[in-house]
């Protein structure tokens, strides 16, 4: 299993929207700037976390996006269901019933086992939430970085 850039692209994404105050909004070419990608491909993966309702898009001249949910109620799933949707991690083929030519469906190893896999993974993302990740970067980076990120947020906002 790989999962797209964009759910990683997407949570940072989300992540810089965290800096912004009040009702102020941030253009998706500055968010798209910030994180080195094609304005383009930022406009449809934000257009993806718009239709979630994670983030909000503000039409206009001084338009932008911003937050639409507190930080701490944005799970990390949502995000990856946002960019990924919501198939199934594995899907079996069949191969295991052919092999013993088995007719009964309930009877597959490897789906059951991946079938626990995705909810433990599931788990752990519902657990984890934009404002648990923005803690960690308060914790764990340097104030420096934090300012001058900050700072740069700052100076092409739009309130």
């Amino acid at each position: 299993m790989q999962m797209k850039t964009g759910v990683e692209q997407a949570v940072y994404a989300i992540l810089i929207l965290t800096f912004l105050p009040g009702k102020a909004v941030l253009p998706g070419e500055v968010i798209s700037s910030q994180l080195g990608g094609s304005p383009t491909y930022f406009q449809k993966l934000l257009r993806k976390l718009v239709s979630a309702d994670l983030i909000a898009s503000v039409p206009g001249k001084k338009g932008g996006f911003r937050l639409n949910r507190k930080p701490e109620d944005i799970p990390i799933y949502d995000v990856y269901l946002a960019i990924e949707g919501k198939q199934s991690l594995y899907s079996s083929t069949g191969i295991f019933h052919d092999m013993l030519n088995i007719k009964e469906k309930e009877i597959d190893l490897l789906s059951n086992l991946m079938g626990e896999a995705e909810s433990s993974w599931k788990s752990i993302l519902n657990r984890e939430t934009i404002g648990s990740l923005n803690e960690e970067i308060h914790k764990k980076c340097p104030k420096e970085s934090i300012e001058i990120l900050r700072a740069a947020i700052h100076e092409k906002m739009v309130v």
